[in-house]
């Protein structure tokens, strides 16, 4: 049987037949004696103990198109970074965290923002225009309502995408939306380690559809900055390379030069002031950290 790992907890590996079926599954000794270690994920072949009770072992791993480190999880496609536009209000400054770090992992991101039922027209395309010019498509949903949702199912399907964001902004009304019976696979697994699905912080993958995984997990509500230097955090600002080249330095930070393409753009409106300022910040974050 061929599936995909859901979870991992407890040396069990939880595995998806991509149809119906989880089955509850330890992992051959041949992998700590190679010192690979399964990741949620990854695609398995298991070897059927007990039909009845869905148990078997995972006898190998199918090659990975990539794994990440923080959370580690393999076969990513894509984040979908989620924020609200209002309730709480958006926080640009952690909405440019996220990115930062998603660009770092080389994630492709879409932008989806929660309750557009509680805003005007004019605050949905302030809120795009943000991230317009910095190539990120942004989704503008009411969960709650059910608006949208299969926009969003669109974006998701034959991917695996992990779901980004802070608490609040409707990350579980939107799994709910999307896969109402994520619970049910989430007491299946708690039943077979008694345990709740909110006792641990590991990574998760819910079945949506046929080739369709949406990742939660805790790894990415942190606000630290992943990025070590500043050379990865401009990378975390794909919209400024096209302008880089009327920089007078090649190591031009984008801050204090006098002769900064960046900053010319920046003043031609052409870059989002809110995400230069953000930028700004996370630089001097990055310097007082390399002074200590």
């Amino acid at each position: 049987m061929e599936g995909t790992i859901i979870k991992g907890i407890g040396g069990f590996y939880y595995v998806h037949d991509g149809r119906s079926r989880i089955y509850e599954c330890r992992a051959k000794g041949i992998f700590r004696n190679r010192g690979v270690k399964p990741l949620v994920g990854d695609r398995v072949i298991c070897n059927i103990l007990d039909e009845k009770e869905g148990e078997a072992n995972v006898a190998s791993i199918c090659p990975r198109k990539n794994s990440l480190i923080r959370p580690a999880v393999a076969n990513v496609d894509q984040a979908l970074v989620m924020f609200a536009v209002h309730d709480p209000e958006p926080n640009f400054n952690l909405l440019d965290r996220f990115l930062v770090m998603m660009e770092r992992q080389s994630l492709p991101s879409v932008l989806v923002f929660n309750k557009a039922d509680l805003s005007t027209g004019e605050e949905r395309e302030a809120c795009a225009a943000v991230y317009e010019a910095a190539g990120y498509p942004a989704v503008f949903i009411s969960a709650a309502r059910g608006e949208g949702i299969e926009q969003v199912r669109d974006l998701l399907r034959g991917k695996t995408t992990v779901l980004a964001g802070p608490s609040g902004v409707g990350k579980s009304s939107l799994m709910n939306q999307l896969q109402p019976e994520a619970a049910m696979e989430t007491g299946e697994i708690s039943r077979k380690i008694r345990r709740g699905k909110h006792t641990t912080r590991h990574s998760e993958l819910f079945y949506l559809e046929e080739n369709t995984f949406l990742m939660d997990t805790p790894g990415f509500t942190s606000l630290e900055i992943f990025a070590d230097n500043l050379e990865e955090l401009q990378k975390g600002y794909p919209e400024f390379s096209q302008y880089t080249e009327n920089c007078r330095f090649l190591d031009c930070a984008h801050i204090g030069e006098k002769e900064c393409g960046v900053k010319a753009a920046l003043a031609e409106g052409l870059c989002s002031r809110i995400r230069y300022e953000n930028y700004c910040q996370m630089a001097e974050e990055i310097r007082q950290r390399r002074r200590y």
